[in-house]
Protein backbone atom coordinates (compact mmCIF):
# COMPACT_ATOMS: atom_id res chain seq x y z
CA UNK A 1 0.00 0.00 0.00
CA UNK A 2 1.45 3.15 -0.98
CA UNK A 3 0.42 6.59 1.12
CA UNK A 4 0.77 10.46 0.51
CA UNK A 5 1.78 12.10 3.86
CA UNK A 6 1.21 15.87 4.10
CA UNK A 7 2.96 18.03 6.75
CA UNK A 8 1.47 18.22 10.01
CA UNK A 9 -0.89 21.30 9.93
CA UNK A 10 -0.95 23.18 13.30
CA UNK A 11 -4.11 25.40 13.60
CA UNK A 12 -4.29 27.07 17.50
CA UNK A 13 -4.30 24.17 19.93
CA UNK A 14 -5.03 22.01 17.07
CA UNK A 15 -3.19 19.69 15.47
CA UNK A 16 -3.98 17.82 12.02
CA UNK A 17 -1.86 15.01 9.80
CA UNK A 18 -3.31 13.62 6.10
CA UNK A 19 -2.31 10.25 5.13
CA UNK A 20 -3.71 8.67 2.36
CA UNK A 21 -3.70 5.06 1.06
CA UNK A 22 -4.28 4.79 -2.41
CA UNK A 23 -5.72 1.57 -4.02
CA UNK A 24 -3.63 -0.43 -6.05
CA UNK A 25 -6.06 -0.78 -8.89
CA UNK A 26 -6.09 2.90 -9.09
CA UNK A 27 -5.07 3.95 -12.48
CA UNK A 28 -5.79 7.72 -12.47
CA UNK A 29 -2.24 9.14 -11.42
CA UNK A 30 -3.57 12.06 -10.43
CA UNK A 31 -5.91 11.26 -8.18
CA UNK A 32 -4.94 10.93 -4.76
CA UNK A 33 -6.62 9.84 -1.90
CA UNK A 34 -6.11 11.54 1.50
CA UNK A 35 -7.04 10.19 4.82
CA UNK A 36 -7.27 13.90 7.16
CA UNK A 37 -6.70 12.93 10.90
CA UNK A 38 -7.56 14.94 14.14
CA UNK A 39 -4.70 14.83 16.53
CA UNK A 40 -4.55 13.69 19.40
CA UNK A 41 -8.09 11.93 18.40
CA UNK A 42 -9.04 10.03 21.14
CA UNK A 43 -9.85 11.16 24.60
CA UNK A 44 -7.15 13.01 26.17
CA UNK A 45 -7.03 14.62 29.34
CA UNK A 46 -3.30 16.80 28.63
CA UNK A 47 -5.22 18.57 25.74
CA UNK A 48 -6.36 22.21 26.04
CA UNK A 49 -8.89 21.71 24.20
CA UNK A 50 -10.31 18.37 23.22
CA UNK A 51 -11.32 17.48 19.62
CA UNK A 52 -14.71 16.83 19.16
CA UNK A 53 -15.40 16.26 14.97
CA UNK A 54 -14.23 16.92 11.75
CA UNK A 55 -16.04 17.28 8.58
CA UNK A 56 -15.15 18.16 4.47
CA UNK A 57 -16.64 19.67 1.41
CA UNK A 58 -15.28 19.26 -1.53
CA UNK A 59 -17.52 21.58 -3.46
CA UNK A 60 -16.49 24.67 -1.61
CA UNK A 61 -12.83 22.73 -0.65
CA UNK A 62 -13.05 23.35 2.88
CA UNK A 63 -12.27 20.85 6.22
CA UNK A 64 -13.80 21.92 9.53
CA UNK A 65 -13.08 20.58 12.40
CA UNK A 66 -14.56 21.49 15.87
CA UNK A 67 -12.80 21.44 19.48
CA UNK A 68 -14.79 21.39 23.08
CA UNK A 69 -14.97 25.29 22.11
CA UNK A 70 -14.31 26.31 18.77
CA UNK A 71 -15.06 25.56 15.33
CA UNK A 72 -11.81 26.48 12.83
CA UNK A 73 -11.92 26.18 8.82
CA UNK A 74 -9.17 25.40 6.54
CA UNK A 75 -8.46 25.56 2.93
CA UNK A 76 -8.17 22.08 1.68
CA UNK A 77 -5.90 23.65 -0.97
CA UNK A 78 -3.63 25.97 1.05
CA UNK A 79 -3.74 23.87 4.11
CA UNK A 80 -4.31 27.49 5.19
CA UNK A 81 -6.60 28.62 7.85
CA UNK A 82 -9.73 30.71 7.36
CA UNK A 83 -11.20 31.87 10.54
CA UNK A 84 -12.12 30.15 14.19
CA UNK A 85 -14.81 31.26 15.83
CA UNK A 86 -16.03 30.01 19.53
CA UNK A 87 -19.85 29.43 20.06
CA UNK A 88 -22.27 29.99 22.87
CA UNK A 89 -22.45 26.02 24.77
CA UNK A 90 -18.79 25.09 23.04
CA UNK A 91 -19.17 22.67 20.10
CA UNK A 92 -18.87 18.87 19.22
CA UNK A 93 -19.02 16.67 16.59
CA UNK A 94 -20.29 18.65 13.27
CA UNK A 95 -22.07 17.65 9.68
CA UNK A 96 -21.85 19.18 6.45
CA UNK A 97 -24.34 19.88 3.97
CA UNK A 98 -24.14 17.79 0.88
CA UNK A 99 -23.44 21.36 -1.04
CA UNK A 100 -21.51 22.26 1.88
CA UNK A 101 -23.00 25.75 2.82
CA UNK A 102 -24.56 24.61 5.97
CA UNK A 103 -23.12 22.91 9.06
CA UNK A 104 -25.37 21.58 12.12
CA UNK A 105 -22.88 21.28 15.13
CA UNK A 106 -24.18 20.50 18.40
CA UNK A 107 -23.49 22.40 21.74
CA UNK A 108 -21.36 20.41 23.99
CA UNK A 109 -23.49 17.90 25.07
CA UNK A 110 -26.03 20.63 25.52
CA UNK A 111 -29.59 21.73 24.60
CA UNK A 112 -29.07 22.43 21.21
CA UNK A 113 -27.54 22.21 17.73
CA UNK A 114 -26.68 25.52 15.88
CA UNK A 115 -27.35 25.82 12.13
CA UNK A 116 -24.26 27.36 10.76
CA UNK A 117 -23.05 29.50 7.24
CA UNK A 118 -20.39 27.23 6.30
CA UNK A 119 -18.73 29.92 4.79
CA UNK A 120 -18.76 32.61 7.38
CA UNK A 121 -19.06 30.86 10.65
CA UNK A 122 -22.30 32.89 11.29
CA UNK A 123 -25.50 31.50 12.91
CA UNK A 124 -27.99 31.16 10.70
CA UNK A 125 -30.51 29.26 13.59
CA UNK A 126 -30.64 27.42 16.78
CA UNK A 127 -32.28 24.02 17.45
CA UNK A 128 -33.55 23.03 20.67
CA UNK A 129 -33.97 19.02 21.65
CA UNK A 130 -32.59 19.01 25.34
CA UNK A 131 -31.17 16.04 24.57
CA UNK A 132 -27.45 16.32 25.53
CA UNK A 133 -26.42 17.14 21.78
CA UNK A 134 -23.45 15.19 20.64
CA UNK A 135 -23.73 13.70 17.38
CA UNK A 136 -24.77 14.99 13.93
CA UNK A 137 -25.40 13.58 10.49
CA UNK A 138 -26.30 14.91 7.56
CA UNK A 139 -28.51 13.26 4.95
CA UNK A 140 -27.16 12.15 1.73
CA UNK A 141 -29.85 14.27 -0.27
CA UNK A 142 -29.89 16.96 1.92
CA UNK A 143 -33.26 17.20 3.01
CA UNK A 144 -32.28 15.20 6.83
CA UNK A 145 -30.21 16.21 9.51
CA UNK A 146 -30.05 13.31 12.26
CA UNK A 147 -29.36 14.78 15.84
CA UNK A 148 -28.13 12.29 18.64
CA UNK A 149 -27.85 13.36 22.56
CA UNK A 150 -26.02 11.40 25.13
CA UNK A 151 -29.21 12.35 27.46
CA UNK A 152 -31.72 10.79 25.47
CA UNK A 153 -32.76 7.10 23.77
CA UNK A 154 -34.98 9.79 20.73
CA UNK A 155 -32.65 9.99 17.61
CA UNK A 156 -34.64 14.12 16.47
CA UNK A 157 -34.34 14.51 13.02
CA UNK A 158 -34.57 18.26 11.69
CA UNK A 159 -35.68 19.69 8.60
CA UNK A 160 -32.64 21.89 6.95
CA UNK A 161 -35.25 23.91 5.44
CA UNK A 162 -36.90 25.12 8.72
CA UNK A 163 -34.62 24.35 11.27
CA UNK A 164 -36.81 22.75 13.09
CA UNK A 165 -37.75 19.08 14.29
CA UNK A 166 -39.29 17.38 11.88
CA UNK A 167 -39.69 13.87 13.40
CA UNK A 168 -38.65 11.50 16.01
CA UNK A 169 -36.83 7.98 16.01
CA UNK A 170 -37.32 5.43 18.54
CA UNK A 171 -37.05 5.36 21.60
CA UNK A 172 -34.56 2.95 21.66
CA UNK A 173 -32.97 0.66 25.16
CA UNK A 174 -30.90 2.93 26.03
CA UNK A 175 -29.16 6.91 25.36
CA UNK A 176 -27.91 6.36 21.92
CA UNK A 177 -24.14 6.94 21.53
CA UNK A 178 -22.63 6.54 18.01
CA UNK A 179 -25.27 5.97 14.94
CA UNK A 180 -25.29 5.85 11.46
CA UNK A 181 -27.54 5.86 8.64
CA UNK A 182 -28.40 3.94 5.57
CA UNK A 183 -27.61 5.49 1.77
CA UNK A 184 -31.47 5.45 1.05
CA UNK A 185 -31.96 6.93 4.84
CA UNK A 186 -35.27 4.87 5.43
CA UNK A 187 -32.92 2.97 8.44
CA UNK A 188 -30.50 3.88 11.31
CA UNK A 189 -28.44 2.18 13.48
CA UNK A 190 -27.57 2.70 16.83
CA UNK A 191 -24.68 1.64 20.08
CA UNK A 192 -26.65 2.45 22.77
CA UNK A 193 -25.23 2.48 26.54
CA UNK A 194 -24.30 -1.20 28.16
CA UNK A 195 -25.03 -2.84 24.88
CA UNK A 196 -22.45 -4.97 23.12
CA UNK A 197 -24.02 -4.68 19.87
CA UNK A 198 -26.75 -2.36 18.26
CA UNK A 199 -30.18 -1.59 17.48
CA UNK A 200 -32.03 -0.77 14.50
CA UNK A 201 -34.58 2.15 14.03
CA UNK A 202 -37.09 2.62 10.97
CA UNK A 203 -36.85 6.14 10.06
CA UNK A 204 -39.88 6.69 7.97
CA UNK A 205 -42.17 4.70 10.74
CA UNK A 206 -40.28 6.25 13.88
CA UNK A 207 -40.44 2.52 15.32
CA UNK A 208 -37.81 0.73 16.95
CA UNK A 209 -37.18 -2.38 14.28
CA UNK A 210 -34.54 -4.82 15.85
CA UNK A 211 -31.78 -5.26 18.74
CA UNK A 212 -28.48 -7.23 18.16
CA UNK A 213 -26.15 -8.35 20.23
CA UNK A 214 -22.82 -9.57 19.28
CA UNK A 215 -22.78 -13.64 20.37
CA UNK A 216 -19.80 -15.40 21.38
CA UNK A 217 -17.86 -12.19 23.21
CA UNK A 218 -18.32 -10.68 26.82
CA UNK A 219 -18.64 -7.30 27.93
CA UNK A 220 -15.66 -5.65 29.93
CA UNK A 221 -14.04 -3.07 31.12
CA UNK A 222 -13.13 -0.32 28.36
CA UNK A 223 -10.76 2.47 28.21
CA UNK A 224 -13.06 5.31 27.44
CA UNK A 225 -16.37 6.15 26.95
CA UNK A 226 -17.72 3.95 29.00
CA UNK A 227 -19.99 2.16 26.12
CA UNK A 228 -19.58 -1.37 25.46
CA UNK A 229 -19.48 -0.50 22.00
CA UNK A 230 -18.89 2.62 20.80
CA UNK A 231 -18.20 2.93 17.44
CA UNK A 232 -20.23 1.95 14.29
CA UNK A 233 -20.47 2.30 10.46
CA UNK A 234 -22.22 0.78 7.33
CA UNK A 235 -19.79 -0.11 4.06
CA UNK A 236 -20.27 2.68 1.46
CA UNK A 237 -22.35 -0.42 -0.99
CA UNK A 238 -24.36 -0.63 2.53
CA UNK A 239 -23.88 -4.26 2.32
CA UNK A 240 -22.12 -4.78 5.98
CA UNK A 241 -21.83 -3.49 9.05
CA UNK A 242 -18.59 -2.51 11.46
CA UNK A 243 -19.05 -2.48 14.86
CA UNK A 244 -16.47 -1.64 17.59
CA UNK A 245 -16.38 -4.07 20.67
CA UNK A 246 -13.85 -2.37 23.05
CA UNK A 247 -13.27 -4.72 26.17
CA UNK A 248 -12.68 -7.07 23.30
CA UNK A 249 -10.27 -5.08 21.09
CA UNK A 250 -12.09 -6.51 17.65
CA UNK A 251 -14.36 -5.47 15.06
CA UNK A 252 -17.18 -7.43 14.61
CA UNK A 253 -19.13 -7.56 11.31
CA UNK A 254 -22.57 -7.83 10.22
CA UNK A 255 -24.63 -8.75 6.67
CA UNK A 256 -26.14 -5.72 6.37
CA UNK A 257 -28.36 -7.13 3.48
CA UNK A 258 -30.68 -9.07 6.07
CA UNK A 259 -32.77 -8.20 9.12
CA UNK A 260 -31.71 -8.07 11.09
CA UNK A 261 -28.16 -8.20 10.55
CA UNK A 262 -26.44 -11.38 10.72
CA UNK A 263 -22.48 -11.85 13.19
CA UNK A 264 -20.08 -13.45 9.88
CA UNK A 265 -16.88 -12.28 11.07
CA UNK A 266 -14.33 -10.83 13.62
CA UNK A 267 -10.91 -8.87 13.47
CA UNK A 268 -8.45 -8.24 16.25
CA UNK A 269 -7.05 -4.84 16.41
CA UNK A 270 -3.96 -3.45 17.64
CA UNK A 271 -6.14 -1.39 20.89
CA UNK A 272 -9.94 -0.72 22.15
CA UNK A 273 -11.61 0.81 19.39
CA UNK A 274 -13.96 3.67 19.73
CA UNK A 275 -15.02 5.00 16.38
CA UNK A 276 -15.33 3.37 12.65
CA UNK A 277 -15.15 4.77 8.86
CA UNK A 278 -14.75 3.39 5.71
CA UNK A 279 -12.85 5.06 2.69
CA UNK A 280 -14.87 6.98 -0.15
CA UNK A 281 -14.39 3.71 -2.13
CA UNK A 282 -15.04 1.19 0.48
CA UNK A 283 -11.95 -0.64 -0.09
CA UNK A 284 -10.34 0.74 3.56
CA UNK A 285 -11.45 0.40 6.73
CA UNK A 286 -10.57 2.90 9.49
CA UNK A 287 -10.96 2.00 13.31
CA UNK A 288 -10.18 4.69 15.56
CA UNK A 289 -7.22 2.13 16.53
CA UNK A 290 -5.15 2.98 13.85
CA UNK A 291 -5.06 -0.06 12.42
CA UNK A 292 -5.95 0.17 8.41
CA UNK A 293 -8.18 -3.08 6.92
CA UNK A 294 -8.52 -4.11 3.19
CA UNK A 295 -12.38 -3.93 3.43
CA UNK A 296 -12.31 -7.39 1.05
CA UNK A 297 -10.12 -9.36 2.71
CA UNK A 298 -10.42 -8.81 6.52
CA UNK A 299 -6.74 -7.74 6.87
CA UNK A 300 -5.09 -5.40 8.28
CA UNK A 301 -2.96 -4.15 5.78
CA UNK A 302 -1.42 -0.62 7.57
CA UNK A 303 -1.25 1.43 10.30
CA UNK A 304 -1.30 5.20 10.76
CA UNK A 305 1.86 6.51 11.69
CA UNK A 306 2.82 10.25 11.93
CA UNK A 307 5.86 11.71 10.49
CA UNK A 308 8.54 10.79 13.60
CA UNK A 309 7.13 6.83 12.61
CA UNK A 310 4.83 7.03 16.22
CA UNK A 311 1.62 5.36 15.73
CA UNK A 312 -1.30 7.12 15.49
CA UNK A 313 -4.82 6.76 16.87
CA UNK A 314 -7.94 8.92 16.21
CA UNK A 315 -11.70 9.31 16.26
CA UNK A 316 -12.08 11.95 13.90
CA UNK A 317 -11.07 11.51 10.29
CA UNK A 318 -12.34 11.92 6.87
CA UNK A 319 -11.46 10.71 3.10
CA UNK A 320 -10.76 13.36 0.81
CA UNK A 321 -9.90 12.63 -2.94
CA UNK A 322 -7.92 14.87 -4.62
CA UNK A 323 -7.88 15.29 -8.74
CA UNK A 324 -4.61 16.94 -8.71
CA UNK A 325 -4.44 19.66 -6.27
CA UNK A 326 -8.09 20.26 -6.45
CA UNK A 327 -10.67 18.16 -3.87
CA UNK A 328 -13.48 16.40 -5.83
CA UNK A 329 -14.83 14.04 -3.73
CA UNK A 330 -14.91 13.56 0.50
CA UNK A 331 -16.27 11.37 2.98
CA UNK A 332 -17.54 11.65 5.93
CA UNK A 333 -16.89 10.36 10.05
CA UNK A 334 -19.75 8.94 10.47
CA UNK A 335 -19.21 5.74 7.82
CA UNK A 336 -22.73 6.43 6.56
CA UNK A 337 -24.29 3.69 3.60
CA UNK A 338 -23.94 5.21 0.32
CA UNK A 339 -26.29 3.49 -1.44
CA UNK A 340 -29.27 5.94 -2.85
CA UNK A 341 -32.01 3.02 -2.50
CA UNK A 342 -32.13 -0.77 -2.48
Amino acid sequence: MRRWLRSAIIVSIVAFIAVAPVSPAQTDSRERHLLYVAVPGVRNCDAPEAIKGIAASAQTGRLYITTTKRLAALDLTTDRMLWSREYEGGCDRLAIAPDGKVLYMPSLEGPHWHAIDAATGEVIATVITNSGAHNTIYGLDGSAVYLAGLASPILNVADPRTHTIASRVGPFGNVIRPFTVNGSQTLCFVNVNELLGFEVGDLRSGKMLHRVEVQGYEKGPVKRHGCPSHGIALTPDDSELWLADAANSRIHIFNASVMPPKQVASIKLRDQPGWMAFSLDGQYAYPSTGDVVETASRTIVAGLTDEQGRAVQSEKLVDVVFDGDRPVRAGDQFGIGRRPSR
